[in-house]
């Protein structure tokens, strides 16, 4: 003789013994608190305070001192017929643009002539950090600054990196 389908299940999950109890606890359903709201207060007048900054609209003062990357294959071709100064630690092209724009743009070439991908990305974080010292504070405005890294100069001294880049930058613009 078959057991009914729920005496079966009741045998083997031995819900018996938790038939007393509830999985929620008694609470109440109202709710405490001032009755404000949960959300955000919506931004357009609600008099919270200024909607914009007092500062006039242009350009930012850390505009000037702000790197752009170059990423198309085209501008580090067109840097390649630029003024050039070759240092023990990178090659620097730096190339003016034409245009109104006075923004600073810089990019990086690591060959694998100089190590592996471990060692090709320590030197173009080197060479990242120099650039946002050096070339954001003292670079040519409206020009694009290309680095190149060079074999053999991975480990090189921060310090010699960075005097190599001032000295290159004025050779490159006298």
């Amino acid at each position: 003789m078959r057991a009914q389908p729920a005496a079966r299940i009741r045998r083997l999950f031995c819900f018996d013994e938790f038939e007393g109890m509830s999985d929620e606890a008694d609470f109440s359903a109202e709710q405490s608190g001032s009755g404000t709201s949960a959300r955000l207060p919506s931004a357009v007048g609600n008099g919270s305070g200024p909607q914009h900054s007092a500062r006039a609209s242009g350009t930012r003062p850390q505009e000037a001192l702000r790197l752009t990357t170059i990423k198309k294959r085209r501008d580090f071709l067109a840097a390649n017929n630029a003024k050039r100064a070759a240092m023990p630690g990178f090659i620097l092209q730096v190339r003016a643009r034409d245009g109104d724009s006075a923004a600073k743009r810089v990019g990086f070439t690591v060959t694998k002539k100089v190590g592996n991908a471990v060692i090709r990305n320590r030197m173009k974080r080197r060479l990242r950090a120099l650039a946002r010292e050096v070339i954001a504070a003292g670079g040519v405005a409206g020009a694009d600054h290309i680095l190149i890294g060079r074999a053999g100069h991975v480990e090189r001294d921060y310090t010699l990196l960075k005097a190599e880049l001032l000295k290159a930058l004025t050779k490159v613009q006298k």
